[in-house]
């Protein structure tokens, strides 16, 4: 019976990042010009790479899943926070909490394992260029998108069930902006030593693979690239991985930093500034860093622009 009263709490509430009302519209604006770049970003990309046939290749059928990714990461977290700097309204219900939680956990480790997938593909363009097609053939990267999201599913369900099946008591007031493991943890009236090892030994077996996959890939095409005598070729390899590399390190480093370390009143502080980069920031460059150095993206951005400025024309 202790346990169902534990459990009877309708709503938590979300402290957010800030109380200051002069500080809460700085950043309001602040994140909403990042979510709405983000949004317009990676929307444009999906569209341009559907739109434009001579974007139909391995590379860029991984690239519109990672923008359809983060289109819908930065909704399942920003949208909440942006309403709670503006309206104050910071409750969000035991559902709520249950869903943000999930879906944050889905959708983010399915780009960290398209990362990987992403990897693998510069890998094959690059150090075997010439079976490249017949190995990344359109069966072969479907097979491995719907493995990132299969594998990203059983993972953000096992975190869930194990974060919310625990009691929780009347303090209800999560140290986040949205509802993660560790701020939630937190509230349970219970023992949570055990339930905080098995998600950090879950999400280690996820991250640390991935990053290691990737690092491998790295490798090898480091020790490939080593050996093009034209520094021309070998500048043109390393504008192709820097754009990828760039956004492994700023999504997967920020992670692991993040959900390995020990839950502390610090870390909860540092979560939360790790949590702006990853859920607002990094999403919103994105687009950017896939984009600046790409030379077919531009190209067909602009085909596609003047293409429409000819038929307006007409």
């Amino acid at each position: 019976m202790d346990r169902l009263n534990h459990t009877a709490i309708a709503e938590f509430i979300l402290l957010g990042l800030t109380d200051v009302p002069e500080l809460r519209i700085l950043l309001f604006f602040t994140f909403l010009l990042c979510y709405l770049f983000n949004i317009l970003g990676n929307a444009s990309i999906f569209a341009l790479i559907i739109l434009d046939h001579s974007l139909h290749k391995p590379m860029y059928f991984f690239l519109a899943n990672l923008a359809f990714l983060d289109f819908f990461y930065s909704t399942t977290t920003v949208p909440k926070m942006l309403f709670g700097l503006l309206i104050g309204d910071k409750r969000i219900s035991i559902i709520g909490c249950n869903a943000q939680l999930y879906f944050y956990h889905l959708l983010g480790s399915t780009e960290a394992l398209l990362l990987t997938s992403m990897s693998y593909d510069r890998y094959v363009a690059i150090c075997n260029p010439l079976q490249y097609h017949l190995i990344m053939a359109r069966t072969t990267c479907s097979q491995l998108a719907i493995s990132c999201w299969l594998i990203g599913f059983l993972y953000s369900l096992s975190q869930t069930i194990i974060t919310f099946r625990l009691p929780y008591c009347n303090i209800k007031q999560i140290r986040h902006f949205y509802c993660d493991i560790k701020p939630v943890l937190k509230l349970a009236c219970a023992d949570t030593h055990l339930d905080e090892l098995i998600t950090s030994v879950i999400f280690a077996l996820v991250a640390v693979s991935t990053f290691t996959l990737i690092i491998i890939s790295y490798i090898f095409i480091g020790s490939h690239v080593l050996n093009i005598r034209s520094s021309r070729d070998r500048r043109k390899v390393f504008s192709n991985c820097t754009s990828h590399l760039t956004v492994v390190f700023l999504y997967i480093g920020t992670a692991l930093v993040t959900y390995l370390g020990p839950s502390t009143d610090n870390s909860l502080e540092r979560d939360r500034m790790s949590a702006i980069l990853v859920t607002v920031i990094t999403p919103a460059l994105n687009p950017l860093i896939y984009t600046l150095r790409n030379a077919e993206v531009n190209r067909s951005i602009k085909k596609i622009f003047f293409r429409n400025q000819n038929l307006r024309l007409h």
